[in-house]
Parts: structure tokens; C-alpha cells; sequence
């Protein structure tokens, strides 16, 4: 398996997520309140697998390595992926603070809280879509089977020692517990594995 494909079968459990705050910010608009504890937890899940996890195996791993091979951080992929991921930390934050606010009873919070949702959901599909069928179609076309190999360990090194021995896999029960309350469908079991095939993770997904 490529590094590429890691990041690949992490973006589908990222959108599944997605979907899920999606729907919270929706219902909490209409008749429903804002489901604080689902929220919370959503957030949690995209602060620290999407964040800190996927997004950390990018920024310290794979694009450094592609700058390395000559794509130009200033002006490049690279450069604009980084000043998206910047733009989400934002969007985490605001999103953050609103749900405290709603549930310290701030009706209007919940009104924030569903136009900084719609943000950040257009924000991440179209930074993941960019990724999946530009950015990584570049990297795959200059890195090596030996440089994908690396990224799979350099991945693997990242998530023992930065994220914690069994936290990726407490996030991605986060997400099929997130989904199983918003009714979505379960991903495709070869998919699940194939996240976590050289990542570090081992339990599997």
C-alpha cells in the first residue's frame, strides 16, 4: 500500500464525520436542540484525528518530502494545503466556542454554529477533493516505492510517539459511533482495514 492511499482511506472516514456535523448543525436549526454532546465529540474527533493526526502526517511527512522533490511551498501545493489547513484550525475554534455558548443557552451560538459548519464542511470537501485527484496524483508520480515506504513509517513513528499507543483507533470508534446515531451506512470492511494498513495503527480499521 502507497502513503497516498493512508491519506485517501482517512478522508473517507473524515467526510463520514463531516456528514454527521453536518446534520447536527441542521437539526439544531430546526425543532431539534443542539445535540451538545455529539458536537463535542465530532469536533474532538476532527481536532485530533483529522487535525492532528492526518493532517500532522501531511505537513510533517508528505509534504516536506514533495518539497523535497521539488514542488515550491511558496506559491505551490503544498503552500496553498497548508494555508487551507490553517483556515480549519479557525473554523474548529469558532465552532468550538459557539457549541459552549449554545449550551450555556445563547440561541443565536446555534445560528453561528450551523453557517460555521457550512464553511467548514465546503472548505474540507473541496481541500480533500483537491488532494485526493491532484495532490496526491503529483506525489504519486515523483515519489518512489522507497520514498512511499519511508512515509508509511515516518506515519507510523508519528502516531506512537506524537498521538498515543490505541488513540487512532479510539478515533475511528468515534466515527463509526458518531454514524450509527446519524444513521449512516457502515464503510466497505476492505476500506476500513486499508486506513490503517502501515499507519501505526494495531488493532487495524
Amino acid at each position: 500500500m502507497r502513503a497516498t492511499e493512508v491519506l485517501k482511506s482517512e478522508h473517507r472516514v473524515i467526510e463520514r464525520v463531516l456528514t454527521c456535523l453536518e446534520a447536527i448543525a441542521e437539526r439544531a436549526l430546526g425543532t431539534e436542540p443542539l445535540d451538545v454532546a455529539s458536537a463535542r465529540r465530532a469536533l474532538d474527533f476532527f481536532q485530533h484525528f483529522a487535525d492532528r493526526c492526518h493532517h500532522g502526517k501531511e505537513e510533517r511527512c508528505l509534504f516536506p518530502l514533495m518539497e523535497a522533490c521539488g514542488f515550491l511551498r511558496e506559491g505551490g501545493p503544498t503552500g496553498v494545503m497548508l494555508h487551507e489547513h490553517e483556515t480549519g484550525r479557525q473554523y474548529l475554534r469558532d465552532m468550538a466556542e459557539s457549541v459552549e455558548r449554545a449550551a450555556a443557552g445563547d440561541r443565536d451560538a446555534v445560528r453561528r454554529f450551523a453557517v460555521q459548519v457550512r464553511a467548514y464542511s465546503r472548505l474540507l470537501r473541496e481541500h480533500i477533493f483537491k488532494e485526493d485527484y491532484r495532490l496526491f496524483v503529483m506525489a504519486d508520480h515523483v515519489l518512489s516505492s522507497a520514498d512511499q515506504e519511508a512515509l508509511l513509517r515516518s506515519f507510523g513513528t508519528m502516531e506512537t510517539h506524537d498521538m498515543g499507543e490505541g488513540t487512532h483507533e479510539r478515533y475511528l470508534r468515534l466515527a463509526d459511533e458518531l454514524a450509527e446515531r446519524y444513521h449512516l451506512p457502515k464503510l466497505a470492511a476492505a476500506g476500513s482495514a486499508a486506513a490503517c494498513g502501515h499507519c501505526g495503527c494495531h488493532a487495524g480499521h
